[in-house]
């Protein structure tokens, strides 16, 4: 039953989503933002945000999905030059998804090289990111899958993993993400004020 998903309520069940098996809530560990809901992996450095933003009306389209993934780049001190680059962005189409009231809604997949802690060492990560645009409640809805591409030896990521991966550790793949995406509802628009 390892790879099985689970449907789980978010924002006090105002959406909800399918989330990838092996997640760990957070928010049972530490104090997470109430406009965030944080998953991380039970045995990788996977994690997979979903935040409620408010609607960035100055951007349209890709580059709407372009400015959040900057935005995350500044958070994670991945400004610099050559620390994070945008590989794709695509329009996910609306007949693909279950979040109906959303107007657009795009991934990108793009790589940066952040640092846990602030520590000194960077590990190249990949990010996926979705975006689902809903003017009509000024939000963008913004689910982002947090995948490590290569980890730095120096990295507090490095302890304990011994280099070898073993095969039940199930890391989450593109398709769990995706399948999060397609999956997500909103069942009380209250949650945006």
């Amino acid at each position: 039953m390892q790879n099985a998903t689970v449907g789980r309520p978010l924002f006090g069940g105002a959406l909800s989503a399918t989330i990838p098996h092996s997640a760990k809530d957070i928010s049972e560990l530490r104090e997470i933002p109430d406009n965030q809901e944080v998953f991380a992996h039970d045995h990788s450095d996977q994690s997979i945000i979903v935040e409620l933003l408010e609607l960035q009306n100055h951007v349209q389209n890709e580059d709407a999905a372009r400015y959040h993934f900057e935005d995350v780049a500044g958070s994670n001190k991945a400004s610099a030059p050559g620390t994070s680059e945008v590989r794709t962005v695509v329009a996910l189409p609306k007949s693909d998804l279950s979040l109906e009231e959303c107007s657009s809604a795009f991934l990108l997949t793009g790589t940066q090289c952040v640092s846990k802690f602030n520590e000194e060492a960077k590990n190249t990560v990949t990010i996926h990111l979705g975006l689902f645009r809903l003017p009509q409640f000024s939000t963008d809805v913004l689910v982002t899958f947090n995948d490590p591409l290569s980890i730095s030896p120096g990295s507090s990521s490095a302890v304990g993993m011994g280099g070898e991966q073993q095969e039940d550790m199930d890391p989450w793949t593109l398709q769990d993400f995706q399948r999060l995406l397609q999956s997500l509802r909103l069942h009380d628009p209250g949650v945006f004020g």
